[in-house]
């Protein structure tokens, strides 16, 4: 796969994408389950934070993919129009007060 076919690529696009290379590797032969593929997303941004924390730009970085390439995976997987529920969330917060009504 070259960089021109991943970028530029709506949300969705790249959920299928990101879940078509996750089943080619074996990670959906059975029915997932969601909550090791939710771990799996917060063991990510653990490792970004390790990787913040030891001042190690690099692999922050690419934990921050990794994070996001586990989450598209798991939309493409579920079929979740992401880009849909991104869209509802954000008018939903738009009409939230500020900081959503916390005082601190």
């Amino acid at each position: 796969m070259q960089n021109t076919e991943i970028k530029g690529r709506s949300l969705n696009e790249l959920a299928q994408i990101c879940h078509s290379i996750a089943v080619e590797k074996g990670f959906w032969e059975k029915d997932r389950n969601i909550g090791e593929a939710l771990m799996l997303i917060v063991t990510e941004l653990a490792e970004a934070m390790e990787a913040h924390r030891h001042q190690d730009q690099a692999n922050f970085k690419e934990e921050l993919a990794d994070t996001f390439i586990r989450l598209l995976d798991l939309c493409g997987g579920l079929k979740i129009d992401i880009e849909e529920e991104i869209h509802q969330k954000c008018l939903k917060n738009k009409n939230r007060p500020y900081k959503h009504g916390k005082i601190c």
